[in-house]
């Protein structure tokens, strides 16, 4: 079992380092590592998301880099979409569940992988909120559907089309993950009991734990390396386990 809580550590020590990505080790962590079913492992990926993105979220609170309106115009979207997504989850079969989870795997790495310029704060990008909101929905219906919180996708959404700094779009989008995860997490467990599975709850709060360790120490060992080649790699690594999960769904 320990190379299920070294998995842990090292959601949290990915989520540190990066900010947005590492939620998406979860669920292969919990299916490859500790063994679970593919819908229980989607399900406990939520939980786990979310204490590990509400304690991330402390510190930004406290230094009141949340963006509360931003909050509303994608969080609560979100919400609805998350709750939607795992409502839609009881249709679908674990193997279909885990072949979208290994496209959106495959998505984040390409926007890990490709070189982006960093939006020039002095000419913020102005969308209608109707987008934000948009974005926000669909960005849920994934979360509620494969169980990652959507980082990658919800910080580039605050910074382009919110008009948010860096900072204020990643303390924003960790709360929006733990509402999001939250909203899912509670849907699953009315899912779940229908197929007579149930949460390991233990299991949950122990990974919570380690990984929320493991986001201090990414965070700290973050400051002193090149967040450029850090994407990079983890995109690579995104790769082949996006196709691993392809791989084995289907053969």
């Amino acid at each position: 079992m320990w190379w299920a809580w070294l998995g842990a550590l090292l959601i949290g020590i990915s989520l540190g380092l990066l900010g947005s990505g590492g939620s998406i080790l979860t669920v292969p962590v919990l299916l490859y590592l500790v063994g679970e079913p593919e819908k229980l492992a989607i399900a406990e990926s939520l939980g786990i998301v979310a204490a590990i993105s509400f304690v991330g979220a402390i510190p930004y609170a406290i230094k009141k880099e949340i963006h509360w309106k931003s909050l509303i115009f994608f969080g609560i979207p979100g919400m609805a979409g998350t709750y939607g997504g795992a409502a839609i989850s009881k249709y679908l079969s674990g193997t279909t569940q885990l072949l979208i989870f290994a496209g959106v795997m495959l998505l984040a790495a390409v926007m890990m992988i490709r070189d982006r310029k960093e939006p020039d704060p002095e000419k913020k990008i102005k969308i209608s909120k109707w987008l934000l909101i948009v974005e926000g929905l669909a960005v849920g219906v994934l979360t509620g559907l494969v169980g990652v919180g959507g980082g990658f996708l919800i910080i580039p959404a605050l910074v382009l089309m919110g008009g948010l700094s860096m900072r204020l779009a990643v303390g924003t989008s960790l709360l929006i993950i733990t509402l999001k995860s939250t909203m899912g997490l509670i849907k699953y467990m009315d899912v779940l009991a229908e197929q007579n599975l149930f949460i390991n709850w233990d299991l949950v709060a122990v990974f919570a734990a380690i990984g929320a360790v493991g986001s201090f120490v990414g965070n700290k060992v973050g400051a002193k390396i090149s967040q450029k080649n850090l994407k990079k790699g983890f995109g690579y690594f995104l790769v082949l386990m996006g196709v691993y999960i392809i791989y084995s769904s289907l053969f």
